[in-house]
């Protein structure tokens, strides 16, 4: 039967269990070695009751109500490990009692129960018996008289509902068994494709295991063709790093020195320019003090003449004449040093390129990386020899694994099981036919006591005259009191076989649900699997025992479950560990030793770098004593921020103009006017071009901006050029002397690179075999299968709901009986009634049935007696 089913499934999974591999999972990192292979398993190893689940639930609330005891794993482990003997006086030591009364504490629930249907077994059809006997004797309402009482329309209403009642919680009881039953048949004739799954998933997990075995070692490539990736570039990956490092002090030193020779550019320009600039406006100034000269002269020996002596105009001629002293330049040009000494100087500085010196430093120190590939050459193909010998132990480490054979036995057996269970699958759906069949008879039993029950109620009430009296009865209401009385015969004779099949499902069922299916769920049933010693008492760890033949290994059930539900990976699960050590094949020392050894021997020589040689400090040292900081820079700012003229013509030819006015009209007036227009004409004709025009104005300005330039380089130029030299110095002191010690350094780093490939390899492959290649959720299926969805959804939970329902549904034959045969006198038609005497004292006018019966003419003989 599907009992039989499910055990075979225990069993197909127990032998998986015992044997099978492992495999892995990625983690991110620097290198990508991508997913491993998986397909996704088909089972869902959960069931949906549907509808029914509501009746699930009430039994399983009325099951606590019976049991609700905790799970007694204590008790069951002291049970399983208590040798019992065959004698009598074994039963009678006290830790044997102990547990014997600890057992029935448990069971009491069900002892009370199973003695309740036992008692209702055994009385009811010796009840059922007594009463027939009764009824023969014409007692017990056996005989066929009513009698007259005021109440008896209510009595019969009264019978009438509760009988109705109780025929309808028989019916609901019946609906429940019914619908159980028919469940359970449903569910074992849908289990052969949940069956089908679980086999298509257990080959998904062994056909699909050598692929991910496979694709681990392959991984191996990645990490091989990264580390040579990075050999085979060992210029840009250490002679980078190299350059990186040494860069810090050298790249600075020779940006100074590249600065610096820009500076002596930018210094002979600026020299130039101030040459250029004073030259130009010294032009312009000689020009315009020329001319102002000769006016001031003209003009002075126009104030000599003798009409400045006469009195009026004496005042006048004295105050222009203490005013010639203004009419000269402001900005004397001519005055400035040259620095023509200093231009020279720089022009011979210039004749050797400091800026290609400085270049070829650069040129030279960015060979770094090719001076590495160059002496490396012949360490780099000795590491490659390694790597690929790596590779070789790797492939032939894995071949030496039992991995095909194991798993190849295990499809055999697998695919055998499959036929076996595909071959009896139609015995188990023929048994299941019967049982179906069985609780279906079951079932018809009640549906014929209530099909009496009701046509007795339908005739009755339809049929029942209330203006007849007992003997006068109709047909319809007769024959509804008889199916009355032969729906209590047939609950006699079918109540205790009810009540038998009640109690057998009832004491199976419900421990069942109790014992395995409420700890299987809360994995308390494992724990006590899990015992030490229980299910072999040489074994501390009986999984462990089956599979490693080592009982000390710390396997338990629970966790296996636990962690195959989690879909880990098969080797994390089972612990193999202890069959096949994986970290014997990932010992990252075994590979990387031989790595580190090579490159450890890496010896790099960067001495034929010359950053700058003694010509090219010797021009900055040249450079530092051009005399620039000997040029007398205020000087020149000066002259520059100066006025072009001491005062403005212009106002000063108005005033002239001005002051002509005061004097007589006559010859000194008009010469004065003059003058002053020549003065005009000086200031637009030279002055103005030397302010706004473009020549004059750029002069200036160049002039201004050449200066400031050449102030702030020559400020601390001696200290400058020294400092650059320093560095330089220092930097080319650190490649010839200390160079070997940033090498080793960033070798190192390269070294810890290479062997770091190896290292995300091996942790990768440790997390895939822990979490992805093998995983064992179709164990874990399997095992729910079996157990939750078989045994406990399947069965369990559809026999006790069919137990629930045909017991209530018994238990209610009871009631129904008696109300039943109360009613069936009302309906029945009577050989005898009594007789109402108008005359009669006492009785209230009725008369007792045995004194004054009247017999009915036409039915007495007919009737039946009960």
């Amino acid at each position: 039967m599907a009992g039989e089913l499910c055990l075979l499934l225990l069993l197909f999974c127990g032998s998986t269990i015992s044997e099978v591999q492992p495999i892995y999972k990625p983690p991110p990192g620097t290198l990508d070695f991508g997913f491993v292979p998986a397909k996704t398993y088909d089972t869902g190893a959960y069931h949906e009751p549907g509808a029914i689940g509501i009746l699930f639930k009430i039994v399983h609330a009325f099951l606590y109500l019976v049991q609700p005891n905790t799970f007694p794993q204590d008790l069951i482990r002291k049970l399983a490990q208590q040798q019992f003997g065959n004698t009598q006086g074994d039963y009678q030591k006290p830790e044997n009692v102990v547990l014997t009364l600890q057992a029935i504490y448990y069971e009491i629930g069900f002892i009370v129960s199973a003695a309740l249907g036992l008692l209702f077994i055994l009385l009811l059809p010796l009840v059922g018996l007594c009463f027939c006997m009764c009824r023969c004797c014409d007692n017990c309402g056996g005989e066929m008289h009513q009698r007259q009482k005021k109440n008896a329309d209510c009595q019969r209403s009264c019978f009438a509902t509760f009988l109705f009642v109780a025929s309808l919680i028989i019916s609901v009881g019946v609906l429940c068994a019914y619908a159980a039953n028919q469940h359970l048949t449903n569910q074992v004739r849908g289990a052969k494709k949940l069956v089908n799954s679980n086999f298509k998933d257990l080959k998904i997990f062994l056909n699909d295991t050598p692929a991910q075995i496979d694709y681990l070692v392959n991984q191996y490539n990645t990490t091989k063709d990264k580390a040579l990736s990075d050999l085979n570039n060992v210029g840009p990956v250490l002679g980078s790093r190299v350059q990186e490092q040494l860069g810090k002090e050298v790249r600075p030193a020779l940006d100074a020195a590249l600065t610096m020779a820009g500076a002596i550019r930018e210094t002979k320009e600026a020299l130039e320019n101030v040459s250029v600039s004073v030259e130009v406006l010294q032009e312009g100034t000689e020009r315009l003090h020329a001319n102002l000269t000769d006016v001031k002269m003209h003009l002075s020996n126009t104030l000599n003449d003798s009409a400045c002596n006469a009195a009026q105009a004496a005042s006048t001629c004295n105050i222009i004449r203490n005013s010639l002293a203004q009419l000269n330049i402001n900005a004397n040009f001519s005055g400035l040093p040259g620095v023509s000494s200093q231009l020279a100087k720089i022009n011979d500085v210039l004749k050797i390129d400091l800026s290609s010196l400085v270049q070829k430093g650069y040129a030279a120190f960015n060979d770094t990386p090719d001076l590495v590939v160059n002496q490396t050459r012949n360490i780099l193909s000795d590491i490659k020899s390694v790597l690929e010998s790596i590779g070789s132990n790797i492939t032939t480490f894995t071949r030496a694994l039992p991995v095909q054979k194991i798993l190849a036995d295990l499809m055999v057996h697998l695919t055998q099981s499959e036929a076996y269970v595909q071959d009896y699958f139609p015995l188990v759906e023929q048994y299941d036919f019967y049982r179906w069949l069985g609780c279906l008879i079951l079932c018809c039993m009640l549906v014929l006591i209530l099909v009496f029950y009701y046509l007795g109620l339908l005739c009755g009430t339809c049929g029942y005259d209330k203006h007849a009296s007992p003997t006068t009865r109709g047909c319809i209401s007769n024959t509804g009191g008889n199916f009355l009385m032969a729906g209590v015969g047939f609950s006699f004779l079918f109540s205790w076989v009810l009540m038998i099949v009640v109690v057998l499902t009832f004491v199976t069922g419900g421990n069942v649900e109790k014992l395995v299916c409420e700890p299987f769920e809360d994995k308390n049933l494992f724990k006590v699997l899990d015992t030490p010693y229980l299910l072999n008492k040489h074994w501390k760890n009986y999984l462990a025992g089956i599979i490693f033949k080592n009982p000390n290994v710390n396997l338990t059930f629970e966790k296996v479950y636990s962690d195959c539900k989690e879909n880990k990976g098969i080797y994390t699960s089972l612990h193999l560990e202890y069959l096949f050590n994986i970290n014997e094949l990932l010992n990252i020392s075994m590979y990387t030793e031989d790595v580190a050894l090579k490159i450890e021997h890496i010896q790099i020589n960067l001495s034929k770098i010359i950053l700058l040689d003694e010509i090219g400090k010797e021009n900055l040292l040249n450079f530092s004593s051009s005399g620039i900081d000997g040029i007398d820079f205020s000087a020149y700012l000066t002259e520059i921020n100066k006025s072009v003229t001491k005062v403005d013509l212009l106002s000063f030819a108005n005033d002239l103009e001005a002051r002509a006015d005061q004097l007589p009209k006559g010859a000194l007036e008009n010469a004065l006017k003059g003058h002053a227009n020549n003065i005009r004409m000086i200031h637009n004709q030279q002055v103005v071009p030397l302010e706004q025009a473009m020549k004059y104005v750029k002069a200036r300005s160049t002039l201004n901006q050449s200066i400031r330039l050449l102030k702030r380089t020559s400020s601390e130029l001696m200290v400058k050029v020294k400092n650059v030299i320093s560095a330089v110095n220092a930097a080319q002191d650190l490649i010839n002397n200390n160079a070997s010690q940033v090498i080793v350094q960033e070798t190192k780093k390269y070294m810890d690179t290479i062997i770091g490939y190896f290292e995300q390899y091996t942790e990768w492959v440790k997390e895939s075999i822990s979490m992805e290649v093998a995983a064992c959720k179709p164990i874990a299926n399997v095992i729910d299968t079996a157990v939750d969805i078989f045994l406990c959804s399947y069965i369990a939970d559809s026999v006790n709901t069919f137990w629930f329902g045909l017991g209530g549904s018994s238990m209610f034959l009871i009631p129904a009986i008696i109300f039943a045969v109360k009613l069936s006198k009302y309906y029945r038609r009577m050989d005898t009634e009594d007789v109402y005497d108008d005359t009669e004292n006492g009785n209230n006018g009725y008369h007792k049935e045995h004194l004054y019966g009247i017999h009915n003419p036409v039915f007495t003989s007919s009737v039946e007696q009960w």
